[in-house]
Protein backbone atom coordinates (compact mmCIF):
# COMPACT_ATOMS: atom_id res chain seq x y z
CA UNK A 1 0.00 0.00 0.00
CA UNK A 2 1.07 3.18 -1.29
CA UNK A 3 0.56 6.91 0.97
CA UNK A 4 0.51 9.78 -0.77
CA UNK A 5 3.58 12.09 -0.35
CA UNK A 6 1.03 15.19 0.71
CA UNK A 7 -0.16 12.47 3.50
CA UNK A 8 2.73 12.76 6.25
CA UNK A 9 2.52 16.75 6.12
CA UNK A 10 -1.10 16.41 6.37
CA UNK A 11 -0.91 14.00 9.43
CA UNK A 12 2.22 16.28 11.28
CA UNK A 13 -0.50 19.41 10.86
CA UNK A 14 -3.11 17.64 12.84
CA UNK A 15 -0.94 16.22 15.67
CA UNK A 16 0.71 19.72 16.12
CA UNK A 17 -2.94 21.53 15.37
CA UNK A 18 -4.28 18.89 18.46
CA UNK A 19 -1.69 19.79 20.74
CA UNK A 20 -1.70 23.65 20.18
CA UNK A 21 -5.52 23.50 20.70
CA UNK A 22 -5.20 21.75 24.19
CA UNK A 23 -2.27 24.11 25.51
CA UNK A 24 -4.47 26.90 24.20
CA UNK A 25 -7.99 25.23 25.80
CA UNK A 26 -6.33 24.32 29.20
CA UNK A 27 -4.17 27.42 29.65
CA UNK A 28 -6.65 30.28 28.32
CA UNK A 29 -10.05 28.33 27.45
CA UNK A 30 -11.44 27.79 30.73
CA UNK A 31 -10.43 23.72 30.38
CA UNK A 32 -10.57 21.96 33.40
CA UNK A 33 -9.94 18.23 34.26
CA UNK A 34 -12.75 16.21 35.69
CA UNK A 35 -11.19 16.07 39.29
CA UNK A 36 -10.33 20.05 39.43
CA UNK A 37 -14.19 20.87 38.27
CA UNK A 38 -15.05 17.90 41.22
CA UNK A 39 -13.07 19.67 43.86
CA UNK A 40 -14.10 23.51 42.73
CA UNK A 41 -17.62 22.13 42.91
CA UNK A 42 -17.57 20.90 46.49
CA UNK A 43 -15.46 23.69 47.46
CA UNK A 44 -18.50 26.00 46.34
CA UNK A 45 -20.93 23.55 47.85
CA UNK A 46 -18.80 23.95 50.93
CA UNK A 47 -19.08 27.85 50.84
CA UNK A 48 -23.07 27.66 50.07
CA UNK A 49 -23.79 25.57 52.71
CA UNK A 50 -21.98 27.83 55.38
CA UNK A 51 -23.65 31.27 53.77
CA UNK A 52 -26.79 29.80 54.53
CA UNK A 53 -26.49 28.24 57.89
CA UNK A 54 -24.27 30.96 59.32
CA UNK A 55 -27.43 33.87 60.02
CA UNK A 56 -29.33 30.28 61.15
CA UNK A 57 -26.21 30.59 64.06
CA UNK A 58 -26.34 34.03 64.38
CA UNK A 59 -30.78 33.94 65.15
CA UNK A 60 -29.95 30.83 67.40
CA UNK A 61 -27.08 32.65 69.51
CA UNK A 62 -29.62 35.70 69.93
CA UNK A 63 -32.41 33.45 70.64
CA UNK A 64 -30.55 32.89 73.81
CA UNK A 65 -31.73 34.50 77.20
CA UNK A 66 -28.50 35.84 77.94
CA UNK A 67 -27.84 37.00 74.89
CA UNK A 68 -26.05 39.99 76.01
CA UNK A 69 -23.36 38.20 78.05
CA UNK A 70 -22.21 35.52 75.40
CA UNK A 71 -22.08 38.52 72.98
CA UNK A 72 -19.56 40.25 75.32
CA UNK A 73 -17.69 37.09 76.18
CA UNK A 74 -17.66 36.61 72.50
CA UNK A 75 -16.36 39.86 71.51
CA UNK A 76 -13.55 39.89 74.66
CA UNK A 77 -12.31 36.78 73.18
CA UNK A 78 -9.59 36.44 70.97
CA UNK A 79 -10.20 36.51 67.07
CA UNK A 80 -9.12 33.07 66.40
CA UNK A 81 -10.82 31.56 69.18
CA UNK A 82 -14.33 33.36 68.69
CA UNK A 83 -15.46 30.44 66.30
CA UNK A 84 -14.62 27.72 68.99
CA UNK A 85 -16.53 29.80 71.66
CA UNK A 86 -19.41 29.25 69.17
CA UNK A 87 -18.55 25.69 68.46
CA UNK A 88 -18.48 25.40 72.37
CA UNK A 89 -21.95 26.94 72.79
CA UNK A 90 -23.78 24.71 70.30
CA UNK A 91 -25.66 27.62 68.16
CA UNK A 92 -23.84 26.52 65.26
CA UNK A 93 -25.43 22.92 65.26
CA UNK A 94 -28.69 22.57 63.57
CA UNK A 95 -31.86 21.36 65.45
CA UNK A 96 -31.88 17.41 65.73
CA UNK A 97 -28.18 17.07 63.98
CA UNK A 98 -25.21 16.60 66.44
CA UNK A 99 -23.16 18.67 64.21
CA UNK A 100 -22.59 19.41 60.66
CA UNK A 101 -19.80 18.87 58.63
CA UNK A 102 -18.44 22.22 58.33
CA UNK A 103 -19.33 23.20 61.88
CA UNK A 104 -16.33 24.88 62.54
CA UNK A 105 -16.25 27.12 59.00
CA UNK A 106 -20.05 27.74 60.43
CA UNK A 107 -18.99 28.69 63.54
CA UNK A 108 -16.69 31.11 62.24
CA UNK A 109 -18.74 33.09 60.06
CA UNK A 110 -21.46 32.72 62.54
CA UNK A 111 -18.86 34.87 65.35
CA UNK A 112 -17.45 37.19 61.81
CA UNK A 113 -21.62 38.30 61.56
CA UNK A 114 -22.10 38.38 65.71
CA UNK A 115 -19.14 40.21 65.88
CA UNK A 116 -19.71 43.06 63.28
Amino acid sequence: MNIPVETKPVLWGMVGGAIAAAVIGFTWGGWVTGSKAEAEATQRANTAVVVALAPMCVAKFQGTADVAANLAELKKADSWSQGAFIEKGGWATLPGKNAPDQVSAVAKACAGLLTT
